[in-house]
C-alpha cells in the first residue's frame, strides 16, 4: 500500500497535524492580543466596560439567562478584570500546548468556548468577521481529535466528514468574499481596485507602498487573480486530488500575497487553515520532514476504527452543520448578500466576505494634546496606524491592534457614531495608564495635557523620501476639549462613563423616546428590527444621527457585526427583515 492512501482512498493524518498546528498559532495570537488589550478595552474601567454591556443586554432581553442564551459567555457568571485576564491566559497556555502538537477534543472545546466568551462580550472591539470565522474553524477542529488521546498522531483516524466540512468552510469564505466584491464596488469589476487597496486598507504594512506603486497592468492582473482564487478555485475543493491540490495552492497563494501586502490581523492565516483540507497525506509526504511522515505512517498502521458512539457524534455534527448551512448558502446567492454574520448563537455556520467596497482615499484620525489651545499640539502615536508621515508602516499581523482598527473605521464616520472616542479623550486628559497602553507612546509623561483634540488627516503614499504625504481635512474631528467641557461631560454622563452618572434613566420626564436596533455594516445598507429601547431625546437632538449611525453606547448592543441603535423618525427608517441571529430582538 502506498502511503497516503488506504483502500484506494486518500488519508489525512498529516493534514490533521498541520491544520491543528496552524490553528494553535492563530488561537495563541488571538489570546495574546486579549491579554494585552482586553482590560483597557472592556475591563471594569475600560473604554466599553463589559459589566455595563451585560447589564444592558440582560435588561433588554429580560434576564441574564436570556442574555446567556443569545450571547453564550463565561462572563455572565463573573466579569471582573481578573476573570477576563484569567480567561485570556488559560487560552494562551492551551493554545501553546496545541501549537506544540498536543490536542484532544476536550482541549479544543475549552479553547473554542473561552474565545467565544470573549467575542460575545467584546462589543465594537470584537465585531470582525475573523472572530466568528475562528469560532467556526475551532468548532470543526474539536471533532478532528479523539476525546482524550492528546498525541500528535493518535490511533483515531481523521474523520473524512470533518475534512469535507473544512472544505465547505473554505468554499463559503472564498465565494462569499468574491460575490460581495462582484456585487459591490465597481472598482472590482473594472479591475482598478488595487490602484487604491494597498494605500487605503485598514493597516498598511512595510511592503504596502511597494505593492501600491506596481505597474497598473500588474495591479489589474492582481484583480484577475483575486477572481480566480475567490470565484473559480473554490469550486474545485471538492474535486479529485489534482483539482483539490491546485485549488488549495491558488487559495493559499492569495492569502500569502495578502499577508505580505498588509496587516489584516490573523484573517489570512486563519483562512489558510480550512484550505489545508484540500491536501491529503500523499501531498504532505512530499513537503514535510521525513520524521513526521514516519510518525504518520506508524499511526496509520495501528489505526483503530472509531466506535459506534464516536461515529454517531461525527455524523450528528455533519448533519447539524449541513442544516445550519442553508441560510448562509442562500445568502451567497442573494442579491442582498450580507457578510460576516452569524445565524446561530454559537457561531457554528456563518457568512463571510471582505472589501466589498474599496476606499479611494486614506483618512486617519490623530489624537493630539496641548497645555494651551494656542500652543504646540503633540500627537499620540498609534502602534500600527499611520500618524508620523516619516514613519514606515510596521509589520503587525497576525497580531491584532484593536484600537487602531476601530479608528480606521471611525475616520470614515463622526465621533458621535463612535461615542467611545469621547471616553478615550477623557482618559487621555487624565493620563489613564490603560488607555495609554493602547498607543505607542505618551507625549505627556510627566503630567496630562489640559486639552485633547482629534484631527482628521488625508494620507497618501510617497514614492521616495517621506513615507506619507498628509493634509488636514476640514475642522478638527473632535475640537479641543478639557475636563470641564460641557459637551464632553454630557456625553460621558449619558453613556454612564462618569462615576455616579445615570445614563438614559437620568433623562428628564417627557424626554424619553424610542429607537430601533440597526444592523450596521460599513459596506451594506442597514437592516432594522423591531426592538424598541428608550433613548434620551435631548441628547439625540443635539447630536443627530443618520439612519446608519451609532447611538449612545448606553443603548447600543454589539453582535458579530456592529449592532447599534438610532432614533427612528417617521419616514426615515424603513423596516426590513434582518438575519435572525444578527439582532437582539
Amino acid at each position: 500500500m502506498v502511503y497516503g492512501t488506504e483502500g484506494g482512498q486518500p488519508t489525512y493524518w498529516l493534514t490533521r497535524f498541520v491544520i491543528l498546528r496552524l490553528l494553535g498559532l492563530v488561537y495563541a495570537v488571538a489570546f495574546l492580543a486579549a491579554i494585552n488589550q482586553i482590560i483597557p478595552l472592556i475591563g471594569s474601567d475600560g473604554l466599553l466596560p463589559v459589566g455595563t454591556f451585560l447589564r444592558r443586554v440582560s435588561g433588554t432581553l429580560g434576564s441574564a439567562g436570556a442574555g446567556f442564551r443569545r450571547l453564550p459567555s463565561l462572563f455572565w457568571l463573573v466579569h471582573s478584570d481578573t476573570a477576563l485576564l484569567t480567561t485570556a491566559w488559560v487560552g494562551l497556555i492551551l493554545s501553546c500546548i496545541l501549537l506544540a502538537g498536543y490536542a484532544n477534543a476536550l482541549v479544543m472545546t475549552v479553547l473554542w468556548f473561552l474565545y467565544m466568551s470573549i467575542v460575545h462580550v467584546g462589543q465594537d472591539w470584537y465585531g470582525y468577521g475573523w472572530e466568528i470565522q475562528l469560532l467556526e474553524t475551532g468548532f470543526l477542529a474539536i471533532f478532528l481529535c479523539p476525546l482524550l488521546d492528546p498525541r500528535p498522531f493518535p490511533r483515531m483516524p481523521p474523520p473524512l466528514q470533518i475534512i469535507i466540512l473544512f472544505r465547505w468552510l473554505i468554499f463559503r469564505i472564498m465565494v462569499g468574499s468574491g460575490m460581495i466584491k462582484l456585487r459591490g464596488d465597481e472598482t472590482w469589476t473594472n479591475r482598478t481596485a488595487l490602484y487604491y487597496h494597498f494605500e487605503t486598507q485598514p493597516m498598511p504594512g512595510p511592503f504596502s507602498r511597494w505593492f501600491h506603486f506596481l505597474p497598473r497592468w500588474t495591479l489589474q492582473v492582481g484583480v484577475w487573480f483575486n477572481w480566480l482564487a475567490e470565484l473559480v478555485a473554490p469550486w474545485f475543493v471538492f474535486w479529485p486530488r489534482i483539482g483539490r491540490h491546485i485549488a488549495g495552492c491558488v487559495i493559499i497563494l492569495l492569502q500569502v500575497i495578502l499577508i505580505l501586502s498588509g496587516n489584516l490581523s490573523f484573517l489570512n492565516w486563519l483562512t489558510i487553515v480550512p484550505a489545508l483540507a484540500c491536501f491529503d497525506d500523499g501531498w504532505w509526504a512530499r513537503v514535510l520532514p521525513r520524521r513526521l511522515v514516519r510518525m504518520a505512517e506508524q499511526a496509520q498502521a495501528r489505526a483503530a476504527e472509531p466506535g459506534r458512539d464516536a461515529g454517531a457524534v461525527i455524523w450528528s455534527v455533519t448533519v447539524i452543520v449541513v442544516l445550519l448551512s442553508v441560510e448562509p448558502a442562500l445568502n451567497i446567492l442573494s442579491s442582498r448578500q450580507i457578510m460576516n454574520t452569524s445565524y446561530d448563537p454559537l457561531d457554528l455556520v456563518n457568512t463571510y466576505g471582505a472589501f466589498g467596497s474599496v476606499g479611494r482615499e486614506r483618512l486617519n484620525v490623530v489624537f493630539e494634546g496641548a497645555d494651551d489651545t494656542t500652543g504646540v499640539w503633540k500627537p499620540y502615536p498609534y502602534k500600527g496606524l499611520p500618524a508620523d508621515p516619516d514613519k514606515r508602516p510596521p509589520q503587525i499581523a497576525p497580531y491584532h491592534l484593536r484600537l487602531d482598527w476601530q479608528m480606521w473605521f471611525a475616520a470614515m464616520a463622526t465621533p458621535e457614531e463612535y461615542a467611545w472616542t469621547y471616553h478615550l479623550v477623557w482618559k487621555l486628559l487624565h493620563n489613564d495608564p490603560g488607555a495609554l497602553r493602547l498607543f505607542a507612546g505618551n507625549p505627556f509623561p510627566d503630567r496630562p495635557p489640559r486639552y485633547i483634540r482629534a484631527i482628521l488627516y488625508r494620507y497618501s503614499f510617497v514614492r521616495s523620501g517621506h513615507w506619507w504625504r498628509r493634509e488636514q481635512v476640514g475642522n478638527p474631528w473632535i475640537p479641543p476639549m478639557s475636563t470641564d467641557n460641557p459637551k464632553l461631560r454630557e456625553i460621558l454622563n449619558v453613556e454612564e462613563w462618569l462615576s455616579g452618572s445615570v445614563g438614559v434613566e437620568g433623562c428628564l420626564p417627557g424626554s424619553v423616546g424610542s429607537a430601533n436596533i440597526i444592523i450596521f455594516d460599513p459596506y451594506l445598507k442597514p437592516s432594522i428590527c423591531d426592538l424598541s429601547i428608550p433613548v434620551c431625546l435631548p441628547y439625540c437632538s443635539q447630536y443627530p444621527f443618520s439612519s446608519v449611525a451609532s447611538a449612545p453606547a448606553s443603548i447600543r448592543l454589539r453582535r458579530k457585526r456592529p449592532i447599534s441603535t438610532t432614533p427612528c423618525t417617521p419616514g426615515r427608517c424603513a423596516p426590513s427583515r434582518p438575519a435572525r441571529t444578527t439582532t437582539l430582538s
